[in-house]
Parts: structure tokens; C-alpha cells; sequence
């Protein structure tokens, strides 16, 4: 069977499964990921065989396992154990999503390789040892202090030299290159480490949650008027193209561009071309904020949360790049003997996507209602309802709020000797999540072809992103982060 007829057979036989997305599969494969973590409080170890990496200058010491139940593992044989389980569970969502099993298997294998790989790289003690101290014990005299986070942005950069110097091999790996079911699948984990985290200080926790919904009214209500104004006045775009433009600009990216240009009845291409800009200016953002947020913001760590949180447009990006700030943050803090809890920056960042992730659906609601019901009345006689709430509604969410759940309820009812696991069970699923963050961040750096973006005709559209983004957007968001989460620190490590 030829590779065209293989790829026509598998989508066939994936319409009996049509209404699956991303999100759900997102929901279902975070928290099944979530669940068997949740196992090893039974004393049932399942998933901790999962690959992690330490900071090494030996190359034989990188790879080790989360538990030491599986030690005799070892490094190597963790990483294919790793890679096989997500092979399996990957391909099948896959397929579902109605693409060649085959295809992806193969091209998935490649990507995983290299995407580790990076990893790798990203923990070699030149690029992510920090600290003095550190520097004496792996016996080196500088350091790029990236931290073992630092892999992120070398997988980004390995994305981006092969889609710009190496488009046909990009092209090739395309089956591979899902950004947002990997974030998505990452949020849901995370939901239940951001509780674990935030169930010893739940007054701080509360208070963060409050001033991230205030901090988010604020933001939007600003950002959409203001990106709308100008696409329409100032570089005369037509209301078809500018309603995707302000929301991709000012409310989440990519998704919220195709969330609102379906509800005004936008044509493809808009929400398309309007979503290879969000990625693109979310790679720029990625590589520059959180070293601004640790120069300048490392002494109001929630502040640079926030404000990463309020202007880095994709999941994907904002998420990953929040666990980027607080890695540098948290080193940099260390070093002048200021020690805090890992977990609050990110989950900080966390917070503010998914709360500006479920404002997608109201919003896309409201527009298409003025749309359909008011500026193109005559043409339409499909008028918006409210069930398009419930449609335009980020799914995955709802993994987000059961992993959550379920991690508070358990860090804050369970006896003695189940608080005295938890860490570890968690810690076994954040390796998961951690792993996600970085096929994200490999993915989004494959997305960024700028010569073909160029090729397309985006110049005009580019415009309109950099005056807003870089002249607005980024300076309002701090300016809301500092009025919302000044003063405001996480707590320090015991």
C-alpha cells in the first residue's frame, strides 16, 4: 500500500472518532498519566521508570530514573522505556486525530530523539550549572547558568535551525509537531503539582488567584480595544482580518485566533496567517523576557510570573517560559542567599493562561453574537447561542481543575504517611510534564519557517504585531503584574 493510500485508509477509518480534539485527548492522556502517578500512594510504583536528567559533566551519570525502585534500569534503558510508552499513547491519539499511525511512529522517533537530545545538551554543567559552589563541585570555572531548564531553549534553537537551514526534513517531521497536545497534556499534570505546591499556603495561594483574575480583566479589556483600533485605523485592515488579529494579540494566541475567526465566520486563511505570527513572536518573547524578568524582576518573582503569563501568546510558550524565569530567578535568588519554594513562578504562569484559556470561549461567544446577530445580520441566518460557550471551551481545562482537585484534597486531607509520599508521586508525574514542556518547545521552533511566513505575504500583518506587542502589549502587562503582585513572594524553602 503506497504511502498516499496508507495515509487515505487510516483517516477513513478514523471518522467513526471524529469528534475527538486535542483537548480531550489532552484531558485523557494528562490524567491518566496523573492517575498512575497517583498509584505509588498504594505503594504501587507504575510510572517510575520515567527518564530524568541531572546536570552533568559526565556523560555517563545524565540519565537516571525518577524512582529508585527502577534504578537497575539504568539511564539508557530508562530513556527508551520513556520513549516507548509515549510512542504507544502518542500514536494513538494519533490516530484518532486521523493521522497515518505509521507516519507518526516514525517521525515521532526522530523527534523524540532530537528533542532529548537537546535536553541533554541544555544540562551539560558549562550551559547550566549557576552557582559558585556548584561550579567548584563539577569542577569548571564559568558557565553559560541556564540552569538544566536551559534545554528548553535548546530545543527551540535546534527547531529553528532545521525549519530556516533544513525545510524539507521540518517538513518531514510534521506528523510529529503538535505543540498544543503537548502543552495541553503538560497543564493538566501540572494542575495537580500547582496544588501539591500551594496546600501549605493556601491564604498566599488564594490571593494569587484573585489578583490573577483582576489582573486579567484589566489586561484584556486594554489589550483587544487597543490591538482592534489599530489593525482597523491605522493599517486599514477589514474587520475579518482584524477581529483574529486582536484576539491572537491580546487574548491567547492561537487559539483564541481560531476560536474568534470561526465565530465571525473568518475565512481559513485568517486565523491561519494570524496564528503563524503567535508562534513566531512567541519564540522572540521566550528567548528574551525571561532573562529581563531575572535581571530586572528578581527581587518580585511574581511580578515576572504574571507578566509572562499576561505576554507570551501560546500556551506552549507562556507555560514553558514561565518554568524558564523560574528557573533563572530561582538560581539567581540562590546566589545571594535567598532561597524559595520551586513551583509558585510557574504555577503563577500556570494560573493566568488558564484562567485567560477559559475567557476564550466567552469571548469567542460575544463576538460571534455581534457578528451573526448585528453586522452581518443579513447575511447569516445561523445566529450565535450560548452552547457555543460550552463548544469554544478549552476542554483540557477541565483536566487542569480534576488534577488540581485531587491534589489539594490530598495534600490537605490525607494522614501522615500518605503526605509523606505525595512529593514523590508527584514529582514522578511532573517528570512527565517537564518532558511535554520540551517537545513544545522542539515543535514551536519547527513551526518558525520565516521565509516562508515571508513567502505568504505576512509583512503587513508582522507590522501590526510588533508595534502593538512590543510598543503596548508587553509594557501594559508589567505595568498590570506590578500593580497586582508587587511585594507579593513565594514562600521560602524550609
Amino acid at each position: 500500500m503506497s504511502e498516499k493510500a496508507e495515509t487515505i485508509f487510516w483517516s477513513e477509518k478514523a471518522e467513526a472518532i471524529s469528534w475527538i480534539n486535542e483537548d480531550w485527548l489532552a484531558l485523557g492522556i494528562g490524567f491518566l498519566i496523573f492517575a498512575a502517578s497517583l498509584l505509588g500512594l498504594l505503594g504501587t510504583d507504575i510510572v517510575g521508570w520515567v527518564v530524568t536528567t541531572s546536570v552533568w559533566n559526565d556523560p555517563a551519570k545524565a540519565l537516571g530514573t525518577a524512582s529508585k525502585l527502577y534504578a537497575g534500569l539504568g539511564g539508557a534503558g530508562a530513556l527508551l522505556a520513556t520513549y516507548a510508552a509515549l510512542l504507544v499513547i502518542l500514536t494513538a491519539a494519533a490516530t484518532a486525530l486521523k493521522v497515518n499511525p505509521k507516519r507518526f511512529a516514525v517521525t515521532f522517533t526522530v523527534f523524540f530523539a532530537i528533542a532529548y537530545a537537546s535536553w541533554v545538551v541544555g544540562s551539560y554543567a558549562y550551559v547550566a550549572v549557576v552557582t559558585p559552589a556548584d561550579q567548584q563541585k563539577f569542577g569548571i570555572d564559568w558557565s553559560l547558568r541556564l540552569t538544566n531548564e536551559g534545554g528548553f531553549i535548546i530545543a527551540l534553537l535546534a527547531g529553528l535551525v532545521i525549519a530556516n537551514l533544513f525545510p524539507r526534513f521540518a517538513d518531514w517531521l510534521k506528523e510529529a509537531i503538535r505543540p498544543e497536545l503537548y502543552i495541553k497534556i503538560a497543564i493538566v499534570i501540572l494542575g495537580g503539582f500547582i496544588a501539591v505546591t500551594a496546600a501549605g499556603r493556601l491564604n498566599l495561594a488564594s490571593s494569587l488567584l484573585l489578583r490573577g483574575v483582576a489582573a486579567i480583566v484589566e489586561a484584556y479589556l486594554i489589550y483587544w480595544a487597543v490591538v482592534y483600533f489599530v489593525a482597523r485605523k491605522w493599517f486599514g485592515f477589514n474587520r475579518e482580518w482584524a477581529v483574529p488579529l486582536a484576539s491572537g494579540i491580546s487574548i491567547c494566541g492561537v487559539a483564541a485566533a481560531i476560536a474568534t475567526g470561526g465565530a465571525i465566520r473568518a475565512r481559513p486563511v485568517v486565523p491561519v496567517l494570524v496564528s503563524s505570527l503567535v508562534v513566531i513572536f512567541a519564540v522572540v518573547e521566550v528567548l528574551v523576557l525571561p532573562f529581563l524578568a531575572q535581571t530586572f524582576l528578581s527581587h518580585d518573582p511574581l511580578v515576572a510570573a504574571a507578566w509572562i503569563g499576561l505576554a507570551v501568546k501560546t500556551d506552549g510558550a507562556a507555560v514553558a517560559g514561565g518554568g524558564i524565569t523560574e528557573a533563572l530567578i530561582l538560581a539567581k535568588s540562590a546566589a545571594e542567599g535567598v532561597r524559595y519554594e520551586p513551583g509558585w513562578i510557574v504555577g503563577t504562569t500556570a494560573t493566568i493562561k488558564v484562567f485567560i484559556d477559559v475567557f476564550i470561549g466567552i469571548w469567542a461567544f460575544i463576538l460571534g453574537y455581534i457578528w451573526t446577530n448585528h453586522i452581518n445580520a443579513e447575511k447569516t441566518a445561523d445566529k450565535t447561542k450560548a452552547i457555543e460557550i460550552w463548544q469554544r471551551f478549552p476542554k483540557f481545562i477541565l483536566g487542569f481543575i480534576v488534577t488540581f482537585a485531587l491534589g489539594l484534597i490530598l495534600a490537605l486531607a490525607g494522614g501522615p504517611e500518605l503526605k509523606a509520599k505525595l512529593p514523590a508521586v508527584i514529582g514522578e508525574a511532573n517528570t512527565f510534564r517537564v518532558i511535554f514542556f520540551l517537545l513544545t518547545f522542539f515543535s514551536i521552533g519547527l513551526l518558525s519557517n520565516f521565509k516562508k511566513l515571508w513567502a505568504d505575504g505576512i509583512a503587513k500583518l508582522a507590522a501590526v504585531y510588533v508595534l502593538t506587542l512590543f510598543g503596548f502589549v508587553i509594557w501594559v502587562g508589567l505595568l498590570i503584574s506590578w500593580l497586582f503582585f508587587h511585594g507579593v513572594t513565594p514562600p521560602l524553602a524550609s
